[in-house]
């Protein structure tokens, strides 16, 4: 395993040059992220989990699930490089993306959003609790801006498998020749089902407002590192080929384990609708405990940006005492570059702000 270079103290500076012009960085080197000897720190200090951002224009936007407290549906975050970021407020409030939840949906559980822009504004892409069949499903609600507020009126879920334990984890996904697609994971392994988790696709309409066609269902949980559950889909055009990533195992950090086994890992696939194959290699993100580079837990729910051809993978993870146990209930947000050797993913070392003085 290659190992990436020792950055001089001009890193930041470079990142933001790189954003700021739209450059290459020419510093960073790959590394493959199971190899704890680089730490991966986190950039946002916050509970903000299951983010996905959104660059639009000069600036970068976080969207995570719901905020404790009931706080707000959709939390917002915002930065101009990447390495700073700030809750949206409203005064002395939380700004909430969406303040009113579709007809279908009640509030307290809405997760996983993501953002898409279209030609017309904002879709965001959201799983909610569903008032009819008490489980958890999907929606879509459009918005003008990417602060919202994003609005549904729909009376029924966008997609709910409600045969397989209802649906979370959406992600929409533009192809090169501007074809959306909506991956999803099926909610099986909720304890009132117990069955196999499946990562399906189904196309989007233009507007990223409907889907279309028939899911195709493309992985499985079928290794032992992913256990009972895979999730948290994101797919990635490399090439003439298709990289998806995903998240695997329990997401939580219980008091009786040394660290959370959540992960990340990857699948090849031949097109947007697959076939796609595991990476042996697989996880590729996972926790550790190491006296140098010190302490990862629970690794997962990734998303995938470019800045100015280059790409960066984005992960929540739980906060820790020095001593590598659990801080509190917060996950916090991490960013790194996603570098390539080939179509195997690599990733860089992870972006924050420079020290203070």
């Amino acid at each position: 395993t290659r190992q990436a270079r020792r950055y001089p103290e001009a890193y930041l500076r470079t990142i933001l040059a790189l954003l700021a012009g739209l450059a290459a960085v020419t510093t960073i080197g790959p590394v493959a992220a199971k190899d704890p000897s680089r730490p991966f720190v986190p950039g946002f200090q916050t509970d903000f989990p299951d983010a996905a951002i959104l660059r639009d224009g000069a600036a970068f936007f976080a969207y995570a699930t719901n905020a404790q407290g009931d706080m707000a549906n959709v939390q917002v975050a915002r930065s101009s490089d990447l390495v700073r970021w700030e809750l949206v407020r409203n005064g002395d409030r939380l700004h909430d993306a969406m303040p009113v939840m579709p007809p279908w949906a009640n509030r307290g559980k809405t997760w996983a959003p993501e953002v898409i822009r279209t030609s017309v504004g904002y879709v965001l892409h959201f799983t909610a609790h569903d008032r009819k069949s008490d489980l958890q499903c999907l929606g879509a609600a459009f918005s003008t801006s990417p602060l919202g507020p994003f609005v549904s009126n729909a009376t029924e879920p966008l997609v709910c498998q409600t045969e397989l334990g209802g649906t979370i984890d959406s992600h929409p996904f533009r192809d090169d020749d501007g074809q959306l697609y909506l991956y999803y994971k099926s909610d099986a392994n909720n304890p009132r089902f117990g069955k196999k988790t499946d990562i399906f696709v189904q196309k989007l309409s233009a507007d990223g407002l409907a889907v279309e066609g028939q899911p195709v269902a493309l992985l499985r949980n079928d290794t032992a590192w992913e256990a009972h559950v895979i999730e948290a889909p994101t797919m990635v055009r490399r090439g003439q080929g298709y990289v998806l990533f995903f998240s695997a195992n329990h997401f939580g950090w219980e008091n009786h384990q040394r660290l959370s086994p959540y992960a990340i890992g990857y699948a090849r696939c031949s097109g947007p609708l697959g076939p796609c194959r595991d990476a042996t290699e697989n996880p590729i993100v996972h926790s550790y405990n190491d006296r140098k580079a010190g302490c990862l837990s629970g690794p997962g729910h990734q998303s995938v940006f470019s800045v100015g051809g280059r790409q960066f993978l984005s992960f929540h993870a739980w906060a820790a005492t020095k001593g590598c146990r659990r801080a509190d209930s917060a996950r916090y947000l991490y960013i790194a570059p996603l570098l390539w050797e080939g179509d195997t993913p690599r990733l860089g070392i992870s972006l924050r702000a420079a020290p203070r003085r």
